[in-house]
């Protein structure tokens, strides 16, 4: 038997050193560094070491039966799929429908291949509890409450399960080590067997990750680097709408999203997102503007708020949910500058309808039109989309992908559009009247020509 070396790990970065040290040698935290136990010598080494050939790029690769997971967003997300021998990460929130996604998930698998449900949390007549709750037909599906990562390996190997699910990874150990579940070596080394064994049977693993208070995946980053696909959950406070984004997928494209909502009868896909975002008054009011924007690989229609009121006391507010603060501020200035348009005596208020994130700069040609409605109460035509970058000299920039955003508003039932210049079709798009702007005050002044008001709205007068 080899001897075993004693080895130290740090719990925030995942370094490793050979003696103990009040601080961590490689990212400077302190108290941080945990005794661990490895094997001496090279017999891990030889044990790991597969014999295989090189082989040519076109015979080492071949067609990919994905296995569908019986929710299309989640295929959407996962590139059209569950790859055979991928490994995937779910993170998110507690509560949030982490384990009830992937128990459906494995359910409508368990139909046609052997799925093995690893859970360290709960006891199989939880899980059972949740599935009849679900309405389930999940007769097939195979429920292992264990927590031994050799244990769950043996009996997913004995099977010869197609998927593999851990609920969840931090709940696992290893026998190689000697430190409690959900330590930094304990993660590491958990995940590399679990990458090692899909790669060699071609099981599918999805592995659920606990999150830290900042949002981020617990454990170390290495974690991440180790799996094929990163997904989060995301939802708003009292929100039953759920969002899942891929930040990193090696079988698809980054930052796909896919929305579902959360029912008694567990989580159910949104096939048309942006109905979630349009749930208008019934009447327009000022302020109110709808956006096309790009979020991962879709377009989505959005409607963005803004209330502008008299400055009471201090200094005027400038606060932005969805939307950044700092862009603002600088669309403000815009504003000011070349749009004719002063709100440096007011307080301004923006909001992204639905609680979404908007990270682009296609909003700001909506926001600015929405501030001069809000300023001078008149109402943006409900028929009209808009979207648009605005530069420091006054200028509409373009945004990638307009034509599909047009596209896109046109299927919703929108009349026309405020685009950028550059953004014009070359065709007309059939029932979309598209106008074209280059500068910010032509862009409101075309926007209030459907409304009541006709004439663009005028300087706000100075406080007396």
């Amino acid at each position: 038997m080899p001897r075993a070396s004693t080895v130290y790990l740090c719990s925030a970065c995942g370094g490793e050193t050979l003696k103990w040290q009040g601080s961590c040698p490689a990212c400077g935290a302190w108290n941080v560094l945990e005794q661990a136990s490895a094997p001496r010598g090279g017999a891990r080494s030889r044990s790991l070491a597969v014999e295989a050939a090189p082989l040519p790029l076109e015979a080492a690769g071949g067609e990919i039966q994905r296995l569908g997971s019986g929710i299309g967003e989640l295929d959407r997300v996962l590139g059209g799929g569950i790859v055979p021998g991928s490994v995937t990460l779910l993170g998110g929130d507690p509560g949030i429908g982490k384990s009830t996604l992937l128990l459906q998930v494995a359910a409508h698998a368990a139909a046609g291949a052997p799925v093995l449900y690893a859970t360290g949390e709960e006891s199989g007549a939880q899980v059972a509890l949740r599935a009849r709750r679900l309405a389930l037909a999940a007769g097939a599906l195979e429920v292992l409450p264990e927590t031994h990562l050799e244990g769950i390996l043996a009996r997913a190997a004995e099977r010869s399960a197609a998927l593999l699910v851990i609920d969840s990874i931090q709940t696992v150990e290893s026998g190689a080590l000697e430190t409690a579940p959900g330590a930094v070596s304990q993660l590491k080394e958990c995940a590399a067997q679990l990458v090692r064994f899909a790669k060699r049977t071609g099981t599918a693993v999805f592995l659920i990750g606990h999150v830290t208070k900042d949002g981020a995946i617990a454990g170390p980053r290495v974690l991440e680097h180790l799996v094929d696909t990163v997904l989060y959950f995301e939802s708003e406070t009292a929100s039953r709408y759920r969002i899942v984004r891929a930040t990193k997928n090696r079988f698809g494209a980054v930052n796909e999203l896919g929305f579902f909502a959360m029912t008694e009868g567990g989580l159910r896909e949104v096939r048309n997102p942006s109905a979630i975002f349009l749930a208008r008054a019934p009447e327009p009011a000022a302020g109110s503007i709808v956006t096309v924007t790009r979020d991962g690989g879709r377009p989505l229609l959005i409607e963005l708020q803004a209330l502008v009121d008299r400055m009471r006391f201090g200094a005027p507010r400038r606060i932005a949910q969805g939307l950044d603060a700092n862009r603002l501020a600088m669309l403000l200035a815009v504003l000011n500058r070349h749009g004719g348009v002063s709100l440096q005596e007011h307080d301004v208020f923006v909001n992204a309808v639905g609680g979404v994130r908007i990270d682009e700069t296609a909003w700001d040609l909506p926001v600015v039109i929405a501030l001069a409605s809000s300023l001078a109460e008149r109402v943006v035509p409900g028929t009209l989309v808009a979207f648009g970058e605005i530069g420091l000299t006054g200028e509409v920039r373009p945004v990638a992908y307009g034509e599909e955003r047009l596209q896109e508003a046109r299927k919703q039932g929108f009349a026309s559009a405020l685009v950028p210049r550059e953004n014009a079709p070359r065709k007309p798009i059939e029932g979309l009247n598209v106008v074209p702007v280059a500068r910010v005050d032509e862009a409101l002044a075309a926007a209030f020509t459907g409304s009541a008001h006709s004439a663009p709205p005028a300087r706000a007068p100075a406080r007396s």
